[in-house]
């Protein structure tokens, strides 16, 4: 499987996910923000976490509409998969490929540590590997990650087996301890905790790893079928 990983100035997360994702049996590809196109071929695009472009505006704002944007827009439109990770998730939510917005910190404070979560569906290739309700401890590291949405909008994500992974203890005031969602078509994946920081043994938890080895296994097994 193809996976581009796009870079926007201030990513910082770009090479993590890279690694986690070519540990898992991935050829990777790193696309610079300028780039109006992803590689020929390419299966997965990952949008990782960071500061892009300083978190001017807002978290994501200017790095939704840069060029390499509009490529992942086509690439999501035709039913590509893309993971976002942190500032990825934010990006995503800016461009409208997911619903919400992500806030400040109930806190108002920058939070780095890990975390529990449950992975809450089986209808995802991103979760597909834990089962339902797997308790998993991903790293978190962000000062705007407070998902929100209207009250009607969250009792859609919940009707739709939307909701990816809940927080055990939410840390940053998300509604609903949504830590991460998926699209309509549930093959765009939006969560907050970094998965890329929990994917092998040197760090404090292995529980991404399922995450990057299902979604491939899970993205080859549909494209074989296509």
């Amino acid at each position: 499987m193809r996976v581009a990983i796009l870079v926007f100035p201030g990513s910082n997360c770009d090479r993590d996910m890279a690694i986690a994702f070519r540990n898992a049996g991935a050829r990777v590809e790193m696309v610079w923000h300028r780039k109006t196109s992803l590689p020929a071929g390419t299966d997965i695009v990952g949008v990782p976490g960071g500061f892009s472009y300083g978190d001017y505006l807002r978290c994501g704002a200017i790095a939704a509409r840069s060029p390499v944007c509009c490529a992942l827009n086509v690439h999501v439109e035709r039913g590509g998969y893309v993971l976002g990770v942190c500032n990825g998730f934010q990006v995503l939510t800016e461009m409208g490929v997911l619903p919400g917005a992500l806030l400040r910190n109930a806190g108002q404070r920058y939070i780095c540590r890990s975390e529990r979560l449950n992975a809450v569906t089986l209808e995802s290739v991103f979760t597909a590997a834990y089962g339902r309700d797997r308790r998993v401890v991903f790293p978190i590291a962000h000062r705007d990650g407070n998902y929100f949405a209207d009250p009607e909008q969250i009792k859609r994500l919940q009707g739709e087996d939307r909701i990816a992974f809940t927080y055990v203890d939410n840390p940053n005031g998300s509604a609903g301890d949504i830590a991460g969602i998926l699209s309509a078509n549930r093959r765009v994946l939006g969560l907050m905790p970094h998965p890329e920081r929990a994917a092998e043994p040197a760090h404090a938890s292995v529980d991404g790893a399922a995450l990057f080895s299902g979604l491939l296994s899970e993205a080859a097994v549909a494209k074989s079928a296509a």
